[in-house]
């Protein structure tokens, strides 16, 4: 198996979260973060733990937004060894993991579980085998300090609402929540107050990402080693020629709505990786990778780009229409783990400023998991004093959770039609 990686990070001012990433930094910033924590010894603090998939996280913030400290265990590089997440494992990695990721967040920060007023949990939605974990390691402390509230935390959502930790989005605004297990598009009114415009029917993006990489091979490729699937793709497809799947279809073309489906271009991009071994004299079983895999994987990430471009543009226009996103207001931000995705961003970019909109994503190192975004979502509640857990030993963990009011049907009866927009 491969060295766990845990990178640890003390940060005083916001801005240090992204130089902090690696423990080599930690003794530069502890002089700081003492100086920082008497001075801001009155803020209340919060605890965040993350374990919905493959990353072991926590965080503790003040509620101002500033990380004291912050520690992640990452399984990325062992998954992507095995071609993809197996769950048995991924819980096994947790369990290892979370008592030395969340303590050794605490004795950064310089604080005990006394000076906490909260803790935060991601209860869901993720793989159920993980998200026991969390929520067993945290009822077990909670019992060992019971005057600590637990605010349980929906993943999607501090994804969402991670941006407003880093620059100043108001209410309401349009979100995209794009990562390996979801795809939502939603207009984000409040705390806690979501209506979404679409979902994916199938896939997520960054499943398909997953599985067009592994059927490329790209986790034995040299340039791709240690990467997940979806930066395997992107990383192939910097010296590719995006045009092998440009005749083809958009999905869900004919669906005047904002609801996504990756199944069928991950269904084209197996045919287009089968035409071209069948043509290279390979085999899906050969060791060998074909000549042509970078086109391949620029024609795959740009059809799911055009999709996305496509959904995107009716939310704007459908937000427009209704009034759901004021005039002066009109904001698109984007997170999760496919937002990293430069050819995806740029795309995006594009997009909102023909409909003169702003896109606004978190830094790339905050849009895939960490426990600080589940920080900020328990200090969003804590300032405004709700979402707190009646009963923390009798909360479960959910694998499948909406996350608000669906008015997809709303979208379809508008039947907004988009013409083509050429964002390359």
């Amino acid at each position: 198996m491969l060295a766990p990686t845990i990178s640890t990070c003390k940060a005083p001012v916001l801005h240090l979260l992204q130089r902090c990433r690696r423990p080599t930094l930690l003794s530069n910033l502890t002089k700081q973060l003492g100086r920082h924590h008497e001075r801001h010894s009155h803020s209340r603090l919060v605890l965040g733990i993350e374990t919905t998939c493959d990353d072991t996280g926590a965080a503790v913030m003040d509620e101002t937004g500033r990380v004291l400290a912050e520690r992640l265990h990452t399984q990325k590089r062992i998954h992507a060894k095995n071609g993809g997440i197996i769950p048995p494992l991924a819980q096994a990695l947790h369990r290892q993991f979370i008592d030395p990721v969340v303590q050794g967040t605490i004795e950064d920060a310089g604080i005990e579980m006394k000076d906490l007023s909260a803790v935060a949990l991601s209860t869901m939605p993720g793989m159920p085998l993980s998200l026991r974990v969390g929520l067993d390691y945290t009822k077990d402390m909670l019992l060992r300090h019971p005057h600590l509230p637990l605010i349980p935390i929906h993943h999607m959502e501090a994804h969402a609402l991670t941006v407003r930790m880093v620059e100043r989005v108001d209410f309401p605004f349009l979100v995209l929540l794009v990562s390996g297990g979801n795809c939502i598009l939603a207009v984000a009114r409040g705390v806690g107050d979501f209506k979404v415009l679409g979902v994916t029917w199938d896939d997520a993006p960054g499943e398909a990402f997953d599985k067009v990489a592994r059927r490329l091979k790209l986790q034995h490729h040299p340039d791709c080693l240690g990467l997940c699937g979806g930066q395997a793709i992107e990383k192939m497809a910097e010296n590719g020629n995006f045009r092998l799947l440009i005749e083809r279809g958009v999905p869900m073309s004919r669906h005047r709505d904002c609801n996504f489906s990756f199944a069928g271009l991950k269904n084209m991009a197996n045919w287009l990786i089968q035409h071209h071994e069948v043509r290279q004299g390979l085999t899906a079983s050969d060791d060998h990778h074909l000549a042509t895999i970078s086109d391949i994987a620029a024609s795959f990430q740009h059809k799911v780009t055009q999709h996305l471009v496509i959904r995107i543009a009716r939310a704007m226009l459908y937000c427009q229409q209704t009034g759901l996103i004021p005039e002066g207001n009109q904001t698109l931000v984007v997170s999760g783990g496919v937002a990293s995705n430069d050819y995806i961003r740029k795309a995006l970019d594009f997009t909102t400023s023909l409909f003169k909109y702003k896109l606004i994503c978190p830094p790339p190192y905050l849009c895939t998991d960490n426990g600080v975004m589940i920080a900020w979502a328990g200090v969003e509640r804590l300032r405004l004093d709700m979402g707190f857990a009646e009963d923390p030993q009798s909360l479960r963990f959910q694998p499948k959770m909406p996350l608000g009011e669906d008015i997809s049907e709303q979208v379809t009866e508008a039947n907004i039609k988009i013409k083509r927009i050429k964002f390359w």
